[in-house]
């Protein structure tokens, strides 16, 4: 029997395009003529680990040399782990397809504490065992790094090494310190270990011990005297460090389908729940003619139609407002959204909105995080209610419909009144902004404060079960009111977040026991299951309480004291105590320094660009021209065959259009709220059918050679997808959607029979039920719409159908009613729509 592969699975499953690995701007290199093979693991779905920019630099950057190789692997949805498990395959890579166990490294991305049963899951599909004691020469060395890993004690056995801060900062450290043992008479895998705990950034969990203190708490104690702690990695200046151009344009619907662009990394603002607040300090900014020259480019080698500026809080860049007047030049220029995501009330300008509202509105939260100013002050938020009601209101006279609202419950100190004082604050701006936008609206998320590592809160007691639902479920019922939407996050996942969060390594076993149990993507409602986890808790023998009540000692021994992030646990300490107060800290972007000891203004300090903000920005914008524009369409054939198949048509659009973007094609746009460019298919294949010659339709603004225009779209479509002719349209021309198509269907294993076929023929009348658009349940006789059909052998069969009651019929139609094929059979089956009289 022929060995199964990933395309034989690929049918099977849904949304197959997230294991194709052939996207644009993608990197693939040889195995055999590079030194070093790393993977790239995030363990959550495609949609979310593409989305994450940290992977694109860190993949941009291994494969720029030219000895190490570079590919991506991601957490495999239930559908694709369960065919893994049944054919007895192994987690592989995107590009190469290669086992994930025969890479020499592989580097875990932890961003968010729910996903850690995908990691355990990740390893054990690749062959690759838990702990890092266990492993032998044959594994891979297996890393962490991310945000998560500022407490990488709940998972620290799993790792050989855990980088703490900028991955760009040690990534190359990393893999010449590899390359150094590789090629040493010492290849021992604690001799690596040895060479890398001598990185900055890099933790060694098999070098430090834990010891039991009397209080209950645990103490993490070096082995090795020159190894006591682990001190944070930094870039210190993001102008040096390397930036993706050329990102990977992904397959889907990803979270983020869009352009990211890194314009500042830290905060000053010092919000005391903020752990990225705290964790990234300190604040700097990338130079404003570098993120311009980036974004143009990057644009160019995209053709994204979206443009994000990230930060902590974008609206304090130092020259928000000159940057963006520049970017937006593109924007005009190349129908360019740009959204600014993270805005704090009192940065987001009516000058700022206007820029942004240019191309189109893109949406934007504002994140109160509590009702009261009392609440606001003792989590040092440092805005008014009036900074957030004078900015909603400039949002709805400007235009926008939406504002989205940002809440947190379980503060501390938090009263009653504090929640009542939420509701308060949205019946006002309700109410105000009723004079801006009667059909405006404000959507609420509420979600429970998780207390977390290295911030001021750090030793604060978690809000208990009951007290949270109890005060969620207050909120939803006094925000019942017209134009106001509530949503929320179930607090009993916040509960398990929180013991991921401050736990120590007593939950490395709790979590291999939780996987045995079927924890997956539980960060995902459909996923989470909390009497389970509770299950799992009991049975391991922890108390989830003991992770999420909290300490009152500022000198308790924390399960992450071994880790420093770079702001010192006085000034956390002092924070907390000035929290009780109400006390205001300066943001030292603008204020005072702080004192919280991340910088040494030397090799570490504040890096901004106020400077800049009053002559940083060149106009480029080109000038419309009024008058009557000449429009002029091509018709483009193509092949959709191979991998391509399992590409959905929402997909395709996107790929011919932003195909079509970085070639700098003249499309012509519609007009409205939200151009798009004026582009249509002949057909909308379903997912998994190739076909021989597809057409689209395109609308030019200027006249192009039909060879070239065909030259040039080629170049950008991916595997699978090839340009087959370009002609002159008129724009009257419509495909024949109705008209006879013809068809080949073969199946690997053989199905047809005989006898099922001429039963067929030999029926004056063969009725199926179909559903119309709008629902409705249509009777087709399948003798009116299949023009010919035949056998070809025992595996391949053809196939001319047309239309019946105004419905097309296609080939699974066919074969389910006429060849009694299972809905399985169906899928395994490669179905090819032939050119125009092809048999």
């Amino acid at each position: 029997m022929s060995k199964t592969t990933i395309q034989d699975i690929l049918p099977l499953i849904q949304m197959p395009s997230r294991y194709l690995g052939s996207e644009v701007n993608r990197i693939k290199k040889s195995w055999e003529k590079t030194h070093l093979h790393m993977a790239l693991a995030f363990p959550d779905l495609y949609e979310i680990a593409c989305s994450h920019f940290g992977i694109q630099i860190l993949y941009e950057m291994l494969n720029a040399r030219h000895d190490i190789l570079a590919e991506r692997v991601f957490s495999p949805a239930v559908d694709m782990e369960k065919q893994l498990r049944e054919k007895k395959m192994p987690l592989c890579s995107l590009e190469s397809e290669t086992p994930v166990k025969k890479f020499d490294i592989v580097g875990f991305s932890l961003l968010y504490e729910l996903n850690y049963t995908n990691m355990v899951n990740m390893l054990d599909l690749s062959g690759i065992v838990f702990f890092s004691r266990q492993r032998g020469d044959e594994d891979p060395f297996i890393i962490a790094g991310g945000p998560c890993t500022c407490n990488p004690e709940p998972v620290a056995e799993f790792f050989d090494a855990i980088v703490v801060g900028d991955g760009e900062a040690v990534i190359y450290e990393i893999t010449d310190a590899w390359k150094a043992w590789r090629e040493s008479e010492n290849r021992e895998r604690n001799d690596l270990l040895q060479r890398w705990s001598r990185i900055k950034g890099v933790y060694v969990p098999s070098f430090f011990d834990i010891r039991d203190e009397a209080d209950g708490s645990r103490r993490s104690i070096p082995k090795n005297a020159s190894y006591q702690y682990v001190e944070r990695a930094v870039v210190s200046d993001l102008n040096d460090a390397p930036f993706p151009t050329s990102p990977i344009i992904p397959f889907g619907r990803p979270v983020h389908d869009r352009l990211r662009m890194e314009i500042a990394r830290g905060c000053t603002r010092g919000c005391r729940f903020c752990q990225a607040g705290m964790i990234y300090r300190p604040v700097r900014e990338r130079q404003p003619e570098a993120i311009v020259d980036s974004v143009g480019r990057s644009l160019e080698e995209t053709g994204y139609e979206d443009l994000s500026l990230l930060s902590l809080s974008t609206g304090d860049y130092s020259c928000i407002a000159p940057l963006l007047k520049t970017i937006m030049d593109y924007g005009q220029n190349d129908r360019v959204a740009v959204s600014l995501p993270s805005l704090r009330a009192g940065s987001l300008t009516p000058e700022l909105m206007g820029l942004i509202k240019k191309v189109r509105k893109t949406g934007f939260t504002i994140a109160p995080e509590a009702g009261s100013q009392r609440l606001r002050d003792v989590i040092n938020k440092n805005i008014s209610e009036s900074d957030i009601l004078e900015t909603v209101e400039n949002a709805f006279s400007l235009g926008w419909k939406i504002i989205k609202l940002y809440f947190m419950i379980g503060l501390p100190t938090e009263r009653q009144e504090d929640i009542e004082a939420i509701v308060a604050l949205v019946k006002r701006l309700k109410s105000e902004t009723k004079k801006k936008s009667r059909s405006g609206k404000i959507n609420v998320s509420v979600a429970t404060f998780v207390p977390k590592p290295h911030t001021p809160f750090q030793w604060e007691p978690q809000i208990d079960l009951e007290t949270a639902l109890y005060r969620i479920n207050w909120l939803k019922s006094h925000l019942k009111m017209a134009g106001v939407q509530v949503k929320w996050q179930d607090p009993r996942v916040s509960m398990v977040e929180g013991v991921w969060a401050r736990g120590d390594r007593r939950l490395n076993r709790v979590l291999i026991n939780a996987w045995k149990k079927g924890c997956r993507f539980d960060g995902w409602t459909d996923f989470f299951d909390y009497d389970r986890w509770m299950v799992v808790f009991k049975e391991s023998g922890i108390n989830p309480i003991h992770f999420t009540q909290g300490w009152s000692e500022p000198d308790t021994a924390l399960p992450w004291d071994h880790i420093h992030i770079g702001v010192e646990r006085s000034f956390l300490w002092n924070e907390n105590e000035r929290a009780k107060d109400g006390n205001l800290t300066d943001d030292c972007r603008t204020g005072l320094c702080s004192g919280c000891g991340v910088c040494d203004f030397k090799s570490i300090q504040p890096v901004s660009y106020h400077d800049k903000e009053n002559h940083f920005y060149t106009a480029n914008q080109k000038e419309e021209v009024a008058g009557t524009e000449t429009i002029f369409k091509y018709i483009i054939n193509f092949r959709k065959m191979s991998t391509a198949r399992f590409l959905g048509h929402l997909e395709m659009v996107k790929i011919f259009i932003r195909g079509l973007r970085r070639e700098k094609i003249p499309l012509k746009y519609s007009k409205g709220y939200h151009p798009m460019p004026k582009v249509s298919f002949g057909d909308t294949l379903p997912m998994g059918m190739q076909s021989e010659d597809e057409t689209l339709l395109v609308s030019l603004t200027e006249a192009m050679n039909p060879e070239e225009l065909k030259v040039r779209i080629s170049r950008q479509m991916p595997e699978g997808l090839d340009i087959t002719g370009c002609t002159t349209g008129t724009g009257k021309e419509t495909p024949n959607r109705g008209a006879n198509q013809h068809y080949r269907v073969e199946l690997k294993d053989g199905f047809f029979l005989q006898k099922e076929l001429e039963w067929f023929v030999g029926q004056q009348s063969v009725t199926i039920e179909r559903k119309s658009k709008k629902g409705k349940n249509i009777v087709v006789d399948l003798k009116r719409a299949v023009s010919d059909i035949g056998l070809v052998n025992r595996q391949e069969a053809f196939m001319i159908l047309g239309t019946d009651n105004n419905l097309m019929v296609r080939p699974a139609h066919v074969m389910k009613t006429v060849f009694k094929l299972t809905d399985q059979q169906i899928l395994k089956a490669i179905i090819t729509k032939r050119k125009t009289n092809h048999v």
